[in-house]
C-alpha cells in the first residue's frame, strides 16, 4: 500500500505564495504518474497538476504560469509551488498517485484514471 501525506496548507493574503508537500510512504519509486488535485466548498474535485514518469508535466488552465509540480529524484516527495494566489485557489488540495502505465490525467477536470492512491488533504484558504 502507498501512504500520501500532505503538508504545507495554510492560510495567506491574495497575491501570496504557498508551497504543498505530499511525502510518500512506501515505494513510489515506480510510481507513472503523480498529482495534485483540490475540492473547494460545494464544488467537484478537479485536477490542478499532474507529473508523469518521464517528467512531463501537465497544469489546469487555471493555474498555468503560477503554480509548478516537482518531485525529489526519489520520487518520494511530491511538491506544488504556488504563486499569485487568488481567492478562488482556496480549497483541500490532495496528492495522489499511480502506477499504470500511460494512465496519467492531463490539463485539469475531474479526470483522475489512473491515481489509484491518494491523501487526506490539506487545507489552503486565500483571503482577499
Amino acid at each position: 500500500q502507498v501512504q500520501l501525506v500532505e503538508s504545507g496548507g495554510g492560510s495567506v493574503q491574495a497575491g501570496g505564495s504557498l508551497r504543498l508537500s505530499c511525502a510518500a510512504f512506501r515505494n513510489t519509486y515506480s510510481s507513472y504518474c503523480m498529482g495534485w488535485f483540490r475540492q473547494a466548498p460545494g464544488k467537484e474535485r478537479e485536477g490542478v497538476a499532474t507529473i508523469r514518469t518521464d517528467g512531463y508535466a501537465s497544469y489546469a488552465d487555471s493555474v498555468k504560469g503560477r503554480f509548478t509540480i516537482s518531485q525529489d529524484n526519489a520520487k518520494t516527495t511530491l511538491y506544488l509551488q504556488m504563486s499569485s494566489l487568488k481567492p478562488e485557489d482556496t480549497a483541500m488540495y490532495y496528492c495522489a498517485a499511480g502506477f499504470r502505465a500511460g494512465a496519467c490525467p492531463t490539463g485539469g477536470g475531474g479526470n483522475h484514471y489512473g491515481l489509484d492512491y491518494w491523501g487526506k488533504g490539506t487545507l489552503v484558504t486565500i483571503s482577499s
